[in-house]
């Protein structure tokens, strides 16, 4: 295989972030027919970081199309929280940039219209954009006008042409997962109004290498992001950060505030204070990148070690949340069925499935209480506090919980 090059500048890539072998695709969920076909796909999943630009980035060797296919099982809805974190958003924003019945929020990757509907709520028009057909139909039933596309600049140009200019666009936890990051990026301009406003969310790269948090990396994200590299993309197509959130969501997130280099929005100490922050992290300098792979497997064997003790004292493991994140972590780690007996998972669309490459079963919550596991181990950890407050009667038979980032730990 050639020396691949970096997405963005195009420079070569030489410097190994961290290297998790070949993994299934963490949202592909099995039927036992297909689990039984023994036919499931595995892909390299190799990250490395550009020492022009900083852009952490995951080898291209998926196609999009394999990842976001019709029958796509993340619905952003299922999450209590997140649908929460997503009205907390569509009111402050309504208020700060003074949206109304004359203005137009669009959202890309609008999934199943988990945001969007709260801006109709305050009868502000809205468009999603959503590339997966089944989440696509679940927004339009809640009232929320979408188009079944991926967005790029083609897109855009095709939305501007008829009249879809947007006053706020969001795109949130999208960025990372766009193999093409510039032509993705180059359709914003077309589509904003002068003065309108792009938001982006996402994952904030500095928190994944201080806190270890691995399990993050998978094929649907084909980059890592810090605002170092943001800028760099976005000043490309031009387009500028004006202000920043720093957000607890998905163990620490970035939302940044964005327009067009010509607009009128003035930078804010908030943004400075964050650029100043990465700069003393070292996150213009490779050498902040490399050593990673060590902290990674004393993750592992960390968890390795919980499960050989779990056995050995005849206790039964069960996991809660099918999260993608889940799954990079558990096959990273050797896992199977024969340590973990089965998963819960609130979505429809996963249970009576099989964790990709585990192969662990996959139950609706209200399972739990037949199963009755001694330790319950929180795959997306960010939404610890919510899953162990939804599931606080496993105490009821001494059942406890485990979460595994940045170590194993029994936490209740």
């Amino acid at each position: 295989m050639s020396q691949p090059s970096c997405r963005f500048c195009r420079a070569p890539l030489s410097q190994t972030f961290l290297d998790l072998g070949r993994q299934p695709l963490a949202n592909s969920y099995l039927t036992r027919a297909q689990m039984e076909a023994g036919t499931e796909g595995v892909y390299p999943l190799h990250t490395r970081v550009c020492g022009r630009c900083f852009l952490v980035q995951a080898d291209d060797v998926v196609p999009a199309e394999a990842i976001f296919d019709a029958d796509y099982a993340y619905f952003s809805s299922y999450s209590s929280g997140w649908v929460e974190h997503a009205r907390r958003y569509a009111v402050a924003m309504a208020e700060r940039f003074d949206l109304g019945p004359e203005s137009l929020v669009i959202e890309v990757a609008s999934n199943d219209g988990y945001l969007l509907q709260h801006f109709v709520a305050m009868d502000i028009p809205v468009l999603g954009i959503e590339p997966t057909a089944n989440t696509a139909e679940a927004a339009r039933a809640r009232g929320v006008r979408t188009e079944t596309v991926f967005f790029n600049e083609q897109t855009a140009l095709a939305l501007a042409a008829r009249g879809d200019r947007a006053d706020l666009m969001a795109a949130n936890n999208v960025l990372a997962h766009v193999p093409d990051i510039n032509g993705f990026v180059a359709g914003f301009r077309h589509v904003l109004k002068p003065e309108g406003v792009l938001t982006f969310e996402f994952p904030h790269l500095l928190n994944l290498i201080e806190l270890v948090q691995f399990d993050t990396i998978y094929h649907e994200h084909f980059s890592y992001l810090s605002l170092l590299a943001v800028e760099q993309v976005l000043a490309a197509h031009d387009l500028m950060v004006f202000d920043v959130d720093r957000l607890p969501t998905h163990g620490g997130s970035l939302r940044l505030y964005c327009a067009l280099r010509s607009s009128g929005h003035a930078g804010t100490d908030a943004l400075r204070a964050l650029r100043e922050a990465e700069a003393a992290a070292g996150l213009d300098r490779l050498e902040t990148y490399r050593d990673f792979t060590p902290k990674v497997e004393a993750v592992r064997d960390s968890f390795r070690a919980f499960l050989a003790a779990a056995k050995a004292e005849g206790k039964r493991v069960a996991a809660y949340g099918a999260a993608a994140k889940g799954n990079t972590f558990l096959n990273y780690c050797g896992t199977t069925a024969g340590d973990i007996v089965c998963a819960f998972d609130a979505n429809p669309a996963k249970q009576d499935r099989y964790l990709p490459g585990s192969h662990i079963p996959i139950l609706a919550p209200e399972k739990v209480a037949e199963v009755r596991p001694d330790y319950i181990l929180i795959l997306p950890w960010n939404l610890k506090a919510e899953i162990m407050a939804q599931l606080a009667y496993v105490r009821d038979w001494g059942g406890r919980f485990v979460v595994a980032s940045p170590r194993t730990e029994v936490v209740g």
